[in-house]
């Protein structure tokens, strides 16, 4: 999902950019391949969605993976707009970047670019967007297996018959994915019932999908599980449990996870009881490291896949869990992935 304006310095704020320290730059990397042994390597992060804890953690990660390989790192911040995404594309080659991460975002307005970067002799990677084209590496959190997580425990919860709201927004990779393991589930289990679909995906996605899911509860009041597969969306539909007094009628299953989330799981009487979830600062420095693999002439892989965890509000209370920072340390699997690493390239501290 791809974010919004560095085109329209008045308007969203424009590029986060991030030169981390100009001698790193200066400097390089003792022993690294060209042109990491130099230094001076120009990278573009060109996001989709600007809000949500999980994509300022990306963000971040993605920014502790530049500085340790000296990139020069520049950020482009939208809004959900897909025109403004293409824009930003075009300006990053124009600035003569050396690689561009894009973050997800929708295909059809971005392939095109996409190429235009690689005929212009850019290394571009994906993450949780595809842009269907063998060039380009697709990072992902292994969204298939994020939702059997989530699904596994639903069931395990709750048997494999109830009343469901689901909460899905067409047209983007990762949804798109979770989706097909929805679907797969409920053929499985003719005993699940999804009584309402709702969804949006905006600036202000948990709010939007507050006031759909009150209206779905109320239409639907034998709803007792929602399967939420993206963290903004399980905080809406907690909000409206907690406005319309039901939260301990339903049961909240979902994907993706962050200090604010486990906070909300974790509080007295939450129905948001289990997500799947990898780390998103982790993917943000896998993606780095993809696009750097690639300006060095090595091969990272086409599908580059983060494995995902299981997450519990019955484990997070035992283990007295409150922040991600506890769930790197309390679950090794969580906070650190092998994939798209080279013996030259420094792990992110």
């Amino acid at each position: 999902m791809k974010r919004r304006t560095i085109l329209r310095l008045a308007g969203a704020g424009l590029l986060v950019g991030s030169l981390l320290g100009g001698s790193a730059f200066a400097e390089g990397i003792a022993g690294a391949p060209a042109p990491f042994d130099k230094g001076g390597v120009k990278v573009a992060l060109v996001t989709f969605i600007s809000a949500g804890d999980f994509f300022q953690a990306y963000q971040a990660g993605a920014q502790k993976q530049a500085k340790e390989l000296g990139i020069d790192l520049q950020i482009f911040s939208g809004r959900q707009d897909a025109a403004a995404q293409r824009e930003q594309v075009e300006q990053a080659i124009n600035l003569g970047v050396q690689g561009i991460i894009i973050d997800h975002g929708q295909p059809e307005a971005l392939k095109d670019v996409a190429q235009k970067a690689l005929d212009a002799g850019i290394k571009v990677v994906a993450f949780d967007v595809n842009l269907d084209n063998p060039k380009i590496p697709q990072v992902e959190q292994s969204d298939h297996e994020l939702a059997k997580a989530a699904l596994g425990q639903a069931l395990a919860d709750n048997g494999t018959a109830f009343n469901a709201g689901y909460v899905y927004v067409a047209g983007f990779a990762p949804l798109d994915r979770r989706n097909e393991i929805w679907e797969e589930v409920k053929k499985a289990n003719p005993g699940i019932v999804e009584k309402a679909h709702f969804g949006a995906v905006n600036d202000t996605t948990a709010t939007s999908t507050a006031d759909q899911a009150k209206a779905a509860f109320r239409a639907n009041p034998d709803i007792t599980v929602v399967f939420a597969p993206y963290d903004e969306f399980a905080r809406g539909v907690k909000l409206a449990t907690d406005e319309l007094g039901i939260s301990d009628k339903v049961k909240i299953y979902s994907a993706d996870v962050s200090t604010a989330d486990i906070t909300e799981i974790t509080a007295e009487g939450s129905p948001w009881v289990a997500t799947a979830a990898t780390n998103p600062a982790v993917v943000g420095a896998v993606s780095v490291r993809a696009v750097a693999k690639l300006i060095a002439g090595e091969d990272p892989g086409h599908n580059i896949v983060v494995k995902p965890v299981l997450i519990t509000q019955k484990d997070l209370r035992a283990a007295g869990i409150k922040t991600v920072e506890d769930l790197d340390a309390k679950l090794p699997a969580f906070g650190q992935s092998d994939a798209a690493t080279a013996p030259w390239i420094p792990a992110a501290k």
